[in-house]
């Protein structure tokens, strides 16, 4: 449980300082950098990793060999929802123009990469059965 609350903290860390980020580029740049969703998507983009980060952990605590699996299943289910959520906003009207399509696209990817980045460093940090002392090295 340590290490969720480890993660917790560190996911609450991150988010705040893109939060802050996104913030101040809204403030100077107003919509024409930064979409009017862009506090929605950092909140998805919250969600999604630490429900994704808690499943691999979940799986690993059951089965320490099935570190791989799990990881490139929550990976694969990140992919859908980000590409659903992609669809929806293009269905919904986002591929109209004026509704500063490729601002919420730039900023989808830039956080998409940034949050998978995060997860992947926590992953590999906290889960890789390797990195215990008296285990074989892969």
């Amino acid at each position: 449980m340590l290490l969720m609350n480890r993660f917790l903290r560190n996911l609450l860390i991150f988010s705040l300082l893109l939060g802050a980020g996104i913030y101040a580029l809204r403030v100077q740049f107003g919509a024409a950098v930064v979409h009017p969703s862009a506090g929605w998507l950092l909140l998805f983009f919250a969600v999604l990793t630490g429900i994704t980060f808690w499943l691999t952990w979940r799986a690993y605590q059951r089965n320490p060999e099935s570190l791989m699996t799990a990881w490139f299943s929550t990976t694969a289910l990140r992919l859908v929802l980000a590409l659903g959520t992609i669809v929806t906003y293009l269905v919904r009207g986002g591929a109209k123009a004026g509704n500063s399509t490729w601002t919420f696209l730039g900023l989808f990817f830039l956080l998409y990469f940034l949050y998978t980045g995060f997860e992947v460093w926590n992953v590999v940090t906290n889960l890789r059965p390797f990195s215990k002392p008296g285990s074989e090295e892969v």
